[in-house]
């Protein structure tokens, strides 16, 4: 596990401007189309909603554009290429330039060097390849790059090209005159060949890595190998039905999967009989993922599929080996906030511990304030690892469970505004923060008294429709201190929390808040079944929860609850009605089902009838039984054994919730606006029929 342990030494972040800015710099929504008779079309979306338009030719002598590709350069400009799809024609590139003059789009172009493929210029292949197939930059973000593929009837060739600076030479009649000396030079733009194929099977499709070269090129090579790490390389995807990887720079072969109906060399007979069989299936399109650990394509029937490809590229690595193929991607997709759900595909049962451990570990090295900014994505990234295994799978109740009081404490803090103007730099919620964290009193009173209570003051109506969320704090610390005394069992859901000293913080931070909230309004304070009247339920679970919080607030100083602690703890039942706390149910997605690297089958708007993980009875907390009533996972709002309102639920972890709000109150919008994307968990929504089960 050697090697960089910043983020900001392993993954370098390129200044990267975007094309058109707005007030503030920031990026103007847009697209840029390209027309078949050489015209660039711009559409620019402003703010208030009106779109503007304009059209230009891309260069003065317009002409057939067959196929066109668009990549973009760090300094704003748009790059340009076309070609007419005969090889016999120049490729040629544009410099599109985009602005906003007097409330009109302009569009300027320029011309860049063009390019002859080198099938065409060699006298034993002049003719062979009639047709310019494919032609597609290397990177969107890359334009001094571009792959192309020339085909005929039966077979095809690949070419990659890199655009490069070079020294124009200087006659010596006019260096004897004015001697050229350093950077005096002149310097000119040439597209120069890095590799080319050798004749292929006709090419029917190409999907190119999203991975930036500079850093495949140097974090992710398998020690002592020639085969490199699968984001360096590109797809090719063939009329027999095969798919090859090749590198994306030197196009030598890295792996190749035949399908079902590919025409395998081994079998002369098998070719036989297929070439008179009719057409192959094969892919008309394909897309690589992310890290390029998975590839989806649609084939001439119209099916989509979906490959694994091995992050060994079929060689067989050590665990270590692997493990860090894997952890490296999983802090790239954390870094960038791109989906990881490729990565899931490799991840095996017994990997799971290890990648959760080093993933903490790397991520502990950070600083604080990237810390923070990565504070929810590496909880959401540990609950997915987490559900792929058995054994850790009452963990992800836990790390959802955190992401739920990390919303709700950003949110009801963010609901404080200072009592007046032109206060210090610390903001209510900070100062809530700093005050709790140093007045370690277990009296919640004596600790409410240090606050400026009139940062506190919110509207009742707020106040009344943030009930449902200060309930759920309520219920969770009661669920906590009552399973203290039951600590010694990990697959509780809950244990967790038990040494996690800042989520306890939190929790602490929300009943001062809450306290003081219901000397405003009562009715929005948590609701307990108490046996006795006069029993002050909020101060009671706060000294509990001080005196748990004192025993791990230091991460490095943990130490065991006293027996008058747990002694207390086990009172608890005895005295207040512990609640069923609503756990998300195990989310019977599709990635824990392809650990055995066996062919799924699945078909567009049926659920899948897989068996997934065999729950026993120490997981009867996650299962629901039939006619149970539902609950809003977000809005905690009960929803009935079979609700009537339209809802979503999550495609990763199953969290459900309504689709349309049933409250208009300010502070609950708010809320509900942090999931209009996605989940708490990063994952996207699907939309689910009234009742479901």
């Amino acid at each position: 596990w050697s090697g960089a342990s910043n983020f900001g030494e392993k993954f370098s972040r390129v200044k990267f401007s975007p094309s058109l800015t707005l007030f503030g710099g920031k990026p103007m929504e847009g697209w840029i189309a390209v027309t078949i008779s050489g015209l660039v079309t711009v559409s620019l979306l402003k703010p208030n909603g009106q779109v503007l338009t304009s059209t230009e030719s891309l260069c003065r002598l317009r002409c057939r554009v067959a196929l066109a590709d668009v990549a973009f350069t760090g300094g704003g400009n748009i790059v340009v290429a076309t070609s007419d799809g005969s090889s016999t024609s120049p490729v040629q590139f544009y410099k599109v330039c985009v602005s906003v003059v007097n409330e009109k789009c302009k569009i300027d172009t320029e011309i860049l060097p063009s390019l002859f493929m080198r099938c065409t210029t060699d006298p034993a292949r002049k003719d062979k390849y009639p047709a310019i197939t494919h032609l597609k930059f290397l990177a969107r973000d890359m334009s001094e790059q571009v792959l192309l593929c020339a085909s005929n009837q039966n077979s095809s060739i690949v070419e990659c090209w890199s655009l490069r600076k070079e020294g124009l030479p200087v006659n010596n009649i006019f260096q004897q005159i004015s001697p050229v000396v350093g950077d005096k030079q002149p310097m000119i733009l040439k597209w120069r060949i890095l590799s080319a194929t050798n004749d292929l099977d006709r090419v029917s499709a190409v999907a190119l890595p999203k991975l930036p070269i500079s850093l495949t090129n140097t974090d992710l090579k398998v020690a002592n190998d020639t085969k490199f790490f699968p984001g360096l390389g590109l797809a090719l995807a063939f009329h027999d039905g095969s798919v090859h990887i090749v590198h994306r720079l030197s196009l030598q072969m890295m792996a190749v999967f035949y399908g079902s109906s590919s025409q395998r060399p081994v079998d002369e007979q098998a070719i036989k009989r297929q070439r008179t069989a009719g057409p192959l299936v094969h892919f008309k399109a394909m897309q690589l993922s992310w890290t390029s650990l998975a590839l989806a394509g649609i084939d001439s029937h119209g099916k989509l599929s979906m490959l694994r490809i091995s992050p060994s590229m079929g060689h067989v690595l050590d665990m270590n080996m692997s493990l860090r193929h894997l952890l490296f991607l999983l802090e790239y997709c954390m870094v960038t906030g791109y989906d990881w759900w490729d990565i899931l595909l490799h991840v095996q049962p017994n990997m799971v511990q290890n990648l959760v451990e080093k993933l903490h570990e790397e991520y502990m090295r950070q600083n604080a304030a990237l810390q923070q900014v990565l504070s929810t994505r590496i909880v959401a990234m540990k609950a997915s690892l987490c559900k792929l295994s058995s054994s850790t799978i009452a963990r992800v109740c836990d790390y959802h469970a955190k992401l739920f009081l990390i919303a709700i404490s950003c949110t009801l803090k963010s609901l404080l505004r200072p009592h007046v103007l032109n206060t210090p730099d610390k903001s209510p919620g900070d100062r809530l923060t700093e005050i709790c964290s140093k007045i370690t009193d277990i009296d919640i009173d004596k600790v409410m008294i240090n606050l400026k209570t009139e940062e506190f003051v919110l509207e009742m109506n707020t106040l009344q429709s943030l009930q449902q969320l200060i309930q759920w704090v309520g219920d969770f610390v009661l669920y906590l201190l009552a399973s203290l005394p039951n600590q010694g069992s990990p697959v509780r859901p809950g244990h967790s929390f038990l040494r996690d000293g800042a989520s306890l913080g939190m929790f602490r931070e929300l009943m001062v808040v809450i306290r003081i909230w219901g000397l405003l309004k009562p009715s929005c304070l948590p609701v307990y079944t108490a046996t006795s009247d006069t029993q002050d339920s909020m101060s009671l679970l706060f000294r509990l929860l001080t005196k748990l919080w004192l025993c791990c607030r230091e991460e490095n100083h943990i130490t065991e609850p006293d027996d008058t602690l747990i002694d207390e703890c086990c009172l608890l039942p005895s005295q207040l009605l512990i609640p069923n706390i609503d756990w998300l149910p195990i989310n019977d997605g599709i990635i824990s089902k392809l650990q055995n690297k066996q062919l799924v089958r699945l078909q567009f708007g049926k659920a899948p009838g897989l068996v997934g993980h065999t729950v026993s009875s120490q997981f009867d907390a996650f299962v629901r039984a039939p006619g149970q009533p539902k609950i809003d996972h977000l809005r905690r709002l009960h929803l009935g054994a079979y609700p009537t309102e339209e809802c979503k639920s999550c495609t990763r972890c199953g969290c459900v919730t309504m689709l349309k709000s049933p409250n208009k109150v300010t502070a609950v919008k708010q809320w509900e606006q942090r999931w209009i994307k996605n989940c708490l968990c990063g994952g996207l929504w699907r939309r689910m029929p009234i009742s479901y089960s």
